[in-house]
C-alpha cells in the first residue's frame, strides 16, 4: 500500500499528512481593513530587555495596533480580529541591515492565523478575545481579555480627518512595511530551539481614509489564576511606563500580505 509522503514543492501545516498545497512565492493576502494605532514613549533601556542581540531599537517607543479585518480571501470572506504590539529597530545581520518593526506580541482571536503566522511566518501570535470596536463617534473603544479577565483597554476619540498632502504621505508610509519576528520551535524532549531564526514578512496597505485623534491605552496586569500562559507578557508590558503617547491614529483601507514572501534574515 502506498505510503503518505510529503511533496517537496509543496507547504503544509500540521497535520502534514492530510495534505498542503503548491508553494507559490507570488500568494497574495488580501483583506478590508479597519485599523487603531498608539504609539507610546517608555524607558529606553526596559524595553531593551525585549529586543534580541542583532537588532538596534530605534526609539523607546511601544506600537500597539488593533485591527478589524474582513472580506479576507484566504478565510473566504471570514473575518478576525489582532492586537500588534511592536517596537522600532534596525537589524543588523551579516547579509542584512533592515528598518522595521519587531513584533514583540500578537493576539488574534480565531486560530486559522494564529497558527499559520507562527509556523509559516514565524510572527509570536496568541490567543485572546478581542472585541469589535464600540463606536458612538466620535469614540471607539475596544477590550481584549482572556476566559474573561480583561488585560488591555484600547480608546480613540478622532479629532478630524487626514487629508490633502498628510494622506498621501501616509499612503505612502503604508504602501511598504517591513514586520520582523523571532522564529523559535523548541526541541522535543529537551532545552533549547530546534529552529531560531530570525524573519521579515513583508506586507502592506492600502490607504483609503485616515482619522487622528486622541488615544489612550490600559495595561492590566494579571495573575497566574486570570491568565496561566500569558500573564508573565502581559504583566512585561504593562511594566513599560507610559511617559507619553506619541500617536494616535485610525485608518480605513485594504491590506496586502505577501504570505510567502517572508524569509529568514541572516
Amino acid at each position: 500500500m502506498p505510503m503518505f509522503r510529503p511533496q517537496d514543492d509543496f507547504t503544509y501545516l500540521m497535520p502534514v499528512h492530510f495534505g498542503g498545497s503548491k508553494f507559490d512565492p507570488e500568494t497574495l493576502v488580501t483583506q478590508r481593513t479597519t485599523s487603531l494605532a498608539i504609539s507610546y514613549e517608555t524607558e529606553r533601556d526596559l524595553l531593551e530587555n525585549y529586543i534580541p542581540e542583532g537588532f538596534e531599537l530605534l526609539a523607546p517607543e511601544v506600537q500597539v495596533v488593533f485591527s478589524r479585518f474582513t472580506e479576507i480571501n484566504w478565510l473566504q470572506g471570514g473575518h478576525y480580529n489582532l492586537i500588534n504590539v511592536a517596537a522600532p529597530v534596525r537589524f543588523h545581520g551579516k547579509k542584512d541591515e533592515i528598518d522595521g518593526s519587531y513584533t514583540l506580541v500578537v493576539w488574534e482571536n480565531r486560530t486559522a492565523p494564529i497558527l499559520g503566522g507562527r509556523e509559516q511566518t514565524g510572527i509570536p501570535k496568541l490567543h485572546a478575545d478581542i472585541e469589535d470596536l464600540h463606536i458612538l463617534r466620535p469614540h471607539y473603544a475596544t477590550t481584549v481579555s482572556y476566559e474573561g479577565n480583561t488585560f488591555l483597554r484600547v480608546g480613540f476619540e478622532a479629532t478630524g480627518s487626514i487629508n490633502g498632502p498628510e494622506l498621501e504621505a501616509l499612503k505612502s508610509q503604508f504602501v511598504s512595511m517591513n514586520t520582523l519576528g523571532w522564529k523559535y520551535i523548541p526541541k522535543v524532549g529537551a532545552p533549547g530551539a530546534e529552529v531560531s531564526e530570525f524573519v521579515l514578512y513583508p506586507q502592506g496597505m492600502e490607504v483609503e481614509t485616515a482619522q487622528v485623534g486622541k488615544g489612550s491605552l490600559e495595561w492590566i496586569e494579571q495573575t497566574p489564576m486570570q491568565n496561566p500562559v500569558q500573564y508573565y507578557i502581559v504583566n512585561s508590558l504593562a511594566a513599560l511606563p507610559m511617559k507619553r503617547l506619541t500617536q494616535a491614529t485610525m485608518v480605513e483601507g485594504r491590506a496586502i500580505l505577501h504570505a510567502m514572501g517572508a524569509r529568514v534574515i541572516e
